[in-house]
């Protein structure tokens, strides 16, 4: 029985498992930095106690947090997603420490955290992978170039430690190949404190598939259908998909199927998502397990009616899964849309400030999933996510016309955000059909921002054609 819990974490996803707590009649416990003294999680916490005046720092320091749990009394800890949710020393800290670890265990932490380690587990049991190399830190360049070579460009480079979109270039021709080998290992060693980089072959406009996971610690897992992360920018994702609206029923048993049996090779418990990419053939390949709950989880607790969070800690407690594969059966479709504070017209540059005015959408099948607030201040050290808004429908042409309709709805004032981006997203008659791939966003990029009603904007136009210009150039570049 877990009692109270920490929540080594901030903002928005500090915010959903504290309400996860108190479904649960569980103590909570915040912890923050100085520049988050006023964040929600922080005000609606049983418990809060900061950790440090530098703005990152206190969220990564391990020793502080384990001290905290500690003297507060809490018997587990919940890494949220980010920051050191998927870093295995801290769960293994955890462990060593009596507190309980709410994700999967240490090792497997591990093992997943690393790509090269990984690729290597899942090809040996039978997962299909991308063509790819070991970690290349010790290669020459001449090696690393013909290693590229024997794939084919164009391919991409990938720090070991990495995530998030971090620490990724693609690479279209030999004479680029050096230089973002390079930048690829600064990057990697600035995010994840590990520069080690391996090479894949770079599946071009594939759809990104990942399959929700949810196993206890006595071996029995199954599946919470698939989610499409395809709407994406710069490996950042944008919109989220349940399920995947153009997929065959055969395709989606197979890429289920597959997911566990990924599981089931490293032992997995608590919840988690193996991500694929799908090419135009029907082919997928394992790209990724991340350990922890996914930013996107809420559109499948609304399409299968689980609360994944709640089951983290029921399962962290030592709980059975009391779920079987044949119990999950999604009903409609849900979307999230991830509300940033961003300047569109600015290339997405973050946009921190004081909220005036804040109104989130509401009505039947509207969720919003948020730490912000009228005069909130945000911060301009973290990521620059204000909302998640997830909306639910029973078809997939109702849940987009649901979502434009939200968006719509939702104010935020006095900060510039991504809302209108969004809702020319909408507007995309490819969008709307649901056929897309992860190159959907650069391919309409022009277009998406000819329908963005900006009022703050007044050079709308000569923007749009320095970034068309832009696009052009990066095309002729590839070709």
């Amino acid at each position: 029985m877990i009692h109270k819990i920490l929540i080594a974490n901030r903002a928005e996803i500090a915010v959903r498992v504290i309400r996860a707590c108190r479904d649960l009649h569980i103590k909570s416990v915040a912890i923050f930095t100085e520049p988050d003294r006023e964040c929600l999680h922080v005000k609606i916490a049983d418990e809060a106690y900061r950790i440090g005046t530098d703005a990152v720092r206190g969220y990564l320091d391990v020793p502080r947090i384990i001290e905290v749990a500690k003297a507060c009394g809490a018997d587990a800890i919940h890494p949220g997603y980010g920051f050191l949710s998927e870093n295995y020393e801290f769960a293994k800290e955890c462990e060593d420490a009596g507190i309980i670890f709410i994700g999967p265990k240490a090792d497997v932490i591990r093992k997943m955290g690393n790509k090269n380690i990984a690729r290597y587990l899942m090809s040996k049991n039978g997962i299909p992978v991308v063509p790819g190399t070991e970690k290349l830190n010790n290669c020459t360049l001449d090696e690393i170039k013909h290693f590229a070579e024997r794939i084919g460009y164009p391919v991409i480079l990938k720090a070991s430690g990495g995530g998030g979109g971090r620490g990724i270039r693609v690479v279209y021709k030999e004479d680029e190949l050096e230089s973002s080998f390079e930048a690829c290992k600064r990057e990697a060693l600035a995010f994840f404190n590990n520069d080690e980089v391996f090479m894949e072959k770079y599946v071009v406009n594939p759809r990104h598939i990942e399959i929700q996971i949810l196993g206890d610690n006595y071996g029995h897992i199954i599946h919470l259908c698939e989610r499409d992360c395809s709407i994406q920018r710069r490996h950042q994702k944008i919109i989220e998909i349940a399920p995947c609206p153009s997929i065959s029923e055969d395709l989606r048993k197979t890429i289920g199927v597959t997911a566990i049996s990924a599981a089931k090779a490293v032992g997995y418990s608590n919840a988690g998502t193996v991500e694929f990419l799908l090419d135009d053939y029907n082919r997928f390949y394992f790209m990724e397990m991340n350990t922890r709950i996914q930013v996107e989880h809420p559109i499948t607790e609304e399409v299968v009616g689980i609360d994944l969070v709640v089951r983290q800690i029921r399962i962290a407690a030592g709980e059975i899964l009391d779920l079987e594969q044949s119990d999950i059966k999604p009903r409609g479709y849900a979307v999230e849309a991830r509300i940033t504070a961003e300047n569109v017209w600015k290339n997405f540059i973050p946009s921190a400030g004081k909220i005036g005015e804040y109104f989130p959408a509401l009505g039947p099948g509207v969720r919003v999933d948020s730490h912000i607030y009228k005069d909130y201040t945000i911060p301009p050290f973290y990521d620059s996510l204000l909302a998640k808004l997830i909306v639910k429908g029973a078809s997939y042409d109702q849940v987009i016309n649901k979502l434009g309709r939200a968006l719509k709805e939702f104010i935020i004032d006095d900060v510039r955000t991504t809302i209108p981006f969004l809702i020319a997203i909408t507007k995309i008659k490819e969008f709307r059909r649901g056929y897309f791939d992860t190159s959907f966003i650069e391919t309409h990029m022009q277009e998406i921002l000819e329908n963005t009603e900006d009022r703050h904007q007044e050079n709308k136009e000569e923007v749009i054609a320095a970034i068309a210009a832009t696009l052009k150039k990066i095309r002729d570049a590839r070709k």
